[in-house]
């Protein structure tokens, strides 16, 4: 393959950390810590890097031409000249760049090649290598919900199991950052974007991951408007199991993802390895008389299963919700797909944390448990904590991203207490209540300061609940109508919370006001 711009190169040949990367131009589009980790290697392998972004922090900003970079910013609803005169040979964007951006439908007109970072990460992986002379092995990991908590558990399971093993990728930590840590890996546990996925799919066979193991989780509509369909969503989140040369783990209550692992082009003795909260079969993990079981990885798997652990130990875990559980079946599969032993497995899951913000008890007073589970940013997420928690009070909205809630509201919301309605998107939500659950109360807030909101909802939250009731911040939505994250809507549910309480009880509280219904 050759790349676009006034001379071309063999970007097949560049599979390597110690191929020669020297002179090539290289456009990499954004500067959060992606882009930077992008740029940052780029320079360390001596190629010409333009940095363009609409934006950029201030220590990114200082350090660019520190590692020998250049930088335009600015805005990008069209493409800079600079970036015009650079003629670049190659272009990595980050993550955030959707098919429909400018500058992505520039390169791709141009006919210049385009990767995003787990590419050039998975051409450089041999950076750092293990005492047998080879890369790290790879996991991928995606899913609509529950990456990051699946992601962080697998890795906890490889090091309790004795391997060097690190969480990267859309986990928070640059893919690339963890290839070229000095003290090597045994294995990466890669957690992957959709939008990851989509660059992915473009690649050449020089750049492809040929992941150890592999899974969608769940699939259900998100990030709609940044794909531009439900179909192109799912044909991103299907890549992830391209290559896989041992484990392609699956949903088996989730028909989706055993499609995408039937369609796949995977490496000749992968096998299918089933998840659910049922019985397993002899390929498969679940859940037997509350014991969660391994009849996957053992000889006599047609006859016997191996115990990992129990729902009762979980349950002291903050982990025996049936998302949750359906997370740890996951990790375990990938975990034993690399030799982790049950009773290693065990063991890290008695230490293990959830992240803040996921199913996170943040208070219990008045007879009443108040739950941050802002992390729940669309409707299949929500869906899983309301499920986890029937007849709560919901706290519910934000920007939708373009998604349609009504089936998650004719649904698992028709079994609510009540509903706060919070967010830019508030009028779909409310309409959606009055079609498909009638009989739920429906308390809208309207907008109003970020420092505001969520004092107010806790409030109207307050004077609903009653004794045994749970009140769940789940919003099925994401947070930048209002807020800076998911992080911040959820920190700042919990200040408003721990506020609530220090002047008093639920009751005191009183009901909504008749304009905010």
């Amino acid at each position: 393959m050759t790349a676009g711009g006034s001379s071309s190169i063999d970007l097949d040949a560049l599979t390597s950390w110690h191929a020669d990367w020297s002179g090539l131009r290289v456009a990499v589009l954004g500067l959060s810590a992606t882009g930077f980790s992008v740029a940052d290697t780029l320079a360390e392998l001596g190629a010409d890097v333009l940095v363009v972004s609409e934006a950029a922090s201030a220590d990114h900003e200082r350090l660019i031409p520190v590692i020998g970079a250049r930088l335009h910013l600015g805005p990008l609803a069209e493409v800079p000249d600079e970036l015009v005169a650079f003629d670049p040979q190659l272009v990595i964007a980050s993550p955030g760049f959707a098919p429909s951006h400018p500058l992505i439908r520039w390169t791709q007109e141009r006919g210049v090649a385009l990767w995003g970072d787990v590419e050039f990460a998975w051409r450089v992986r041999d950076k750092v290598l293990r005492a047998d002379g080879t890369p790290a092995d790879w996991a991928l990991i995606t899913g609509t919900n529950g990456k990051t908590t699946t992601t962080r558990m697998t890795a906890t399971m490889l090091v309790e199991g004795g391997l060097r093993a690190a969480p990267c990728g859309n986990i928070g930590v640059p893919v690339l950052d963890a290839v070229r840590d000095p003290g090597g890996f045994d294995a990466l546990v890669v957690e992957l974007s959709s939008h990851q996925l989509w660059y992915l799919g473009l690649s050449a066979p020089a750049g492809q991951p040929v992941p150890h193991a592999s899974v969608c989780l769940n699939l259900a509509d998100d990030h709609l408007v940044w794909h531009g369909s439900a179909e192109a969503y799912r044909a991103a989140k299907a890549v992830v199991y391209r290559n896989t040369t041992t484990a392609c783990v699956y949903n088996k209550a989730d028909v989706a993802t055993r499609r995408m692992v039937e369609d796949a082009d995977v490496t000749e003795g992968a096998r299918a390895i089933g998840f659910d909260l049922g019985v397993p079969g002899p390929s498969d993990l679940g859940v037997v008389d509350g014991f969660v079981v391994d009849r996957a990885f053992l000889e006599e798997r047609r006859t016997s299963a191996l115990e990992i652990t129990t729902i009762e130990a979980l349950a002291g875990r903050g982990l025996s919700a049936p998302h949750m559980v359906q997370n740890v079946l996951a990790a375990a599969a990938i975990a034993r797909s690399l030799g982790v032993e049950p009773e290693a497995i065990r063991r890290a899951l008695e230490g293990f944390r959830l992240d803040p913000h996921r199913i996170e008890v943040v208070a219990q007073a008045a007879g009443v448990t108040w739950i941050d589970d802002s992390k729940a940013t669309n409707p299949h997420a929500a869906e899983s904590s309301l499920r986890a928690f029937p007849g709560a009070v919901w706290i519910v909205g934000g920007d939708l991203k373009g998604v349609d809630v009504s089936e998650l509201v004719g649904g698992a919301g028709a079994t609510a207490h009540a509903a706060v309605v919070i967010g830019v998107d508030r009028e779909p939500v409310v309409a959606a209540f009055r079609r498909h659950a009638p009989a739920v109360t429906v308390v809208e807030v309207v907008p109003g300061d970020t420092e505001d909101v969520m004092t107010r909802v806790v409030e109207i939250a307050a004077g609903i609940a009653e004794d045994g009731d749970t009140v769940l911040l789940a919003p099925a939505a994401a947070s930048f109508d209002q807020f800076s994250s998911y992080e911040d809507r959820g920190r700042r549910f919990a200040e408003a919370v721990r506020e609530w309480m220090s002047r008093g009880s639920a009751h005191d509280a009183g009901g909504p006001p008749r304009d905010e219904r």
